[in-house]
């Protein structure tokens, strides 16, 4: 061997060192992400699956479109509060996500056993979507101490770009493969392949032991969580516009596919790729996250994601033959990136500043109310997609969810920096 040739070979691993990110090369954190990744790209699949089953199996219309929606999201409302405080209090928040991900496999597991019996019903679509959304509750509330307990405070920014990264990646490639799956084997069988998703979530935090807080044994603190929102200027002005932003965005949602294949007639399968390829717009928000946020602080980051996220959705009805799919692209590419970049910069935000044994009932309070706000939100759109019609309707939510972006603007969250970790 030449010493050309040794310095090459020598300098390969250097390389693959630099391409890969400094936190996946860490076991545990690998395992951890490689959980959420597959979790959200099932997701993404049933995300599209189930509203398609409601809409073409089941012929469901607008106000029970609005029901579907809103029994997602009922559970955060009436158990964000007490899972959370039960999450501090039991600890073990791995278990807790690992059963999580096994209850809702099954649930989701129904769907396509029923279908194939001939007895699929809206009902049974209500429940599941209920109770998946219970356990999802549980999950989320556990997940924000997990991911605290594999990743340093210096690296918050870094840990949930790589997580909202995968979700990007999710969001490009999930309702694709998700509208290509209903149009070759119907929409409650692609159902199947979020089943599978959760089962390989459990499988990959089985095989993590990360050091967890301890459970808190302080009792009679359900609304710890409420006070420490009630306190805190941060968080509190962050669930004020977002949750607003989250009423109005759910109204949209709650119609937005309903308008797209009865209004605009876009096929399922072109649906499906027009939602993936707007994704790209997430990647890149994953991506350019950190160095914005490192210019202009992480608190103008989140308002700035806020505003992407909210603006755009207004070419929905804006859309007209001939630029539909051109116009529903861009709307789907600019509210990708802006998902991205108000995530990121909100979990980092979150997870400097909000206490480890208050995390988890401070999650489930924010979430009790961020999406305690949305089943609201998408009855109120059905029934203005019902009464006033679908174009009206999405106009009403997407002029409402700006709104709520201009709420931040007064609060001291665009001015809000990460700590500095060698202060």
């Amino acid at each position: 061997m030449t010493a050309g040739a040794r310095v090459t070979t020598a300098l390969a691993p250097a390389r693959r060192r630099g391409i890969v990110p400094p936190l996946l090369r860490e076991r545990v954190f690998r395992r951890y992400w490689g959980a959420s990744t597959i979790s959200m790209f099932g997701d993404q699949i049933s995300g599209i699956a189930l509203p398609l089953a409601a809409v073409i199996v089941l012929h469901a219309q607008a106000a029970e479109m609005g029901y579907l929606t809103a029994l997602e999201w009922l559970p955060s409302l009436l158990f964000g509060l007490h899972l959370g405080a039960w999450a501090d209090r039991h600890g073990r928040r791995r278990r807790t996500m690992i059963g999580a991900d096994l209850g809702r496999a099954a649930l989701l597991a129904t769907v396509p056993v029923c279908y194939a019996l001939h007895v699929l019903t809206m009902t049974q679509l209500y429940l599941v979507t209920f109770a998946a959304g219970t356990l999802s509750i549980l999950f989320n509330v556990s997940d924000a101490t997990l991911f605290v307990s594999i990743v340093a405070p210096e690296r918050y920014v870094d840990g949930q770009s790589l997580i909202y990264g995968s979700r990007a990646l999710s969001f490009m490639g999930g309702p694709s493969i998700g509208g290509l799956l209903v149009q070759v084997f119907t929409a409650p069988f692609a159902v199947i392949a979020d089943a599978l998703s959760f089962l390989g979530s459990a499988f990959f935090l089985g095989r993590i032991r990360p050091a967890e807080p301890p459970a808190d044994e302080e009792k009679g603190a359900v609304t710890a969580g409420v006070k420490f929102i009630a306190h805190d200027r941060i968080v509190r002005a962050s669930l004020i516009g977002v949750a607003t932003i989250n009423f109005f965005n759910l109204m949209f949602a709650a119609l937005f596919m309903l308008y797209a294949i009865r209004v605009l007639h876009v096929r399922p399968g072109v649906l499906g790729l027009v939602l993936g390829a707007g994704a790209v717009g997430g990647v890149l928000g994953s991506v350019v996250t950190k160095p914005v946020a490192a210019r202009t602080g992480v608190g103008w980051a989140y308002v700035a994601g806020c505003f992407l996220f909210t603006a755009p959705l207004m070419l929905v009805p804006l859309a007209r033959s001939p630029l539909i799919l051109e116009l529903l692209f861009v709307a789907e590419f600019l509210c990708g990136f802006g998902v991205m970049m108000l995530d990121i910069s909100i979990g980092a935000i979150f997870a400097a500043v909000i206490p480890d044994r208050l995390r988890s009932r401070v999650t489930g309070a924010f979430q009790a109310v961020n999406y305690g706000t949305r089943p609201l939100g998408a009855l109120l759109g059905g029934l203005l997609g019902t009464t006033v019609g679908l174009r009206p309707a999405l106009w009403v939510a997407t002029v409402g969810g700006v709104g709520g972006t201009l709420l931040l603007l007064p609060s001291p969250l665009p001015r809000f920096r990460m700590p500095d970790p060698a202060g």
